[in-house]
């Protein structure tokens, strides 16, 4: 089953931190990564820029579609990334969100839908 583990934490977390400090938390997410891809769990991974570089499609009751610029939210915490994983259960997939290295936030571990082909 594939398993979404989205990052949530705040964005400005990093700025003030050092560039050594910088460079090897950035070598942590690259192990992980490359765990992932090892044990071949890896399906896909990115990080977003950041959330005022989003633009949000709002729906209205009458099913209008209008856009803003910026988050759906607004939150100190923000969506940072995600990974998608093929685990055997959900106790596997919540062992990949534990050694995702944010230094603070959140993992959100989410089944994905499966929807059978048409005509299958």
């Amino acid at each position: 089953m594939r398993y979404m583990l989205t990052i949530i934490g705040p964005e400005d977390e990093m700025n003030d931190v050092p560039p050594e400090e910088a460079q090897a938390q950035m070598k942590r997410w690259f192990d992980y990564t490359e765990e992932l891809r090892s044990s071949g769990a890896f399906v896909a991974g990115e990080g977003l820029t950041p959330a005022a570089s989003a633009t949000t499609v709002r729906i209205g009751g009458d099913g209008e579609r209008t856009t803003t610029d910026g988050p759906f939210a607004e939150t100190k915490e923000q969506v940072g990334g995600f990974y998608l994983v093929e685990a055997e259960s959900l106790d596997e997939a919540l062992e990949w969100a534990k050694k995702i290295p944010a230094r603070s936030g959140g993992i959100e571990v989410r089944p994905v839908m499966v929807f059978d082909e048409p005509g299958s």
